[in-house]
């Protein structure tokens, strides 16, 4: 391919969503509405594609994964396809450079387990250093965390969302948090870190969904799958007026509950 073909070709990306009969609660479906609008208005073209029960992954094909949240159920129910068919091609995935992103169970099961309370472990993929272990307390609310300076969010370092999780998740070393909670409760309602972030891996318990309430974000992860693809990537800029207002709304009105 010519210099002159390289840019007339147009950006693509493809997202391969994971488990997504299973894993999508609390409107974790606007996650991959909005990495397709947004990347949409740039002229970006974008594949998604639902990886279920039995899928194999093509690891040099997917530039980008989710992985949303669901009920201890539900996670026991893909639990055996996650570890016999799709560990090894999502880990593989990411030594190619691919970005993750996890909610919710997504987000505990990108850890290295997931241990329910009197039942045997669940176990992850081991991409984030981080473990789950269930509590007895409903950590539910809205929620907002200053992000961690060191991922230069574009436009405000706020990050609000909605979380409703008992499970309790903790980082190892090898994990930095997300960032540190401003309101609601995080990880683990006890040392007010949120979230963890690991190269190229994202978790976290914000639902809501996350990505439209935070559109810094959204374009973090598909400026870093696109430099995953090409390279580089310099994303033409789109007036969040209006999200990052919503994103204000949310404070205020957690802050009054707080």
């Amino acid at each position: 391919m010519t210099e002159e073909s390289k840019k007339n070709d147009k950006l693509r990306l493809v997202i391969g969503w994971l488990y997504p009969k299973y894993m999508s609660t609390y409107g974790d479906r606007g996650n991959i509405l909005t990495l397709w609008q947004r990347c949409r208005w740039r002229g970006i073209e974008v594949t998604v594609k639902e990886l279920d029960m039995g899928d194999k992954i093509n690891p040099a094909y997917i530039d980008l994964y989710f992985f949303g949240g669901g009920q201890d159920q539900a996670q026991k129910i893909i639990s055996n396809d996650l570890q016999t068919i799709k560990r090894g091609q999502l880990r593989k995935a990411l030594r190619l450079g691919a970005v993750f992103l996890g909610i919710c169970g997504g987000y505990q099961l990108f850890g290295h387990y997931y241990r329910p309370e009197n039942e045997m472990d669940i176990p992850g993929i081991g991409i984030l250093d981080v473990i789950t272990i269930a509590g007895n307390k409903r950590m539910i609310g809205n929620i907002a965390i200053e992000a961690n300076e060191n991922l230069k969010l574009k436009d405000k370092k706020l990050i609000v969302g909605f979380e409703n999780h008992s499970g309790k998740t903790y980082l190892g070393k090898r994990a930095t948090p997300l960032g540190n909670v401003v309101v609601g409760y995080g990880n683990n309602g006890d040392d007010r870190t949120e979230g963890a972030y690991q190269g190229n891996v994202f978790g976290c318990y914000l639902h809501g969904p996350l990505l439209p309430k935070n559109p810094q974000f959204a374009d973090l992860l598909i400026r870093r799958a696109l430099e995953r693809k090409y390279g580089t990537a310099d994303l033409q800029k789109i007036d969040d007026t209006l999200e990052l207002e919503t994103q204000e709304n949310v404070i205020e009105r957690a802050k009054k509950i707080q």
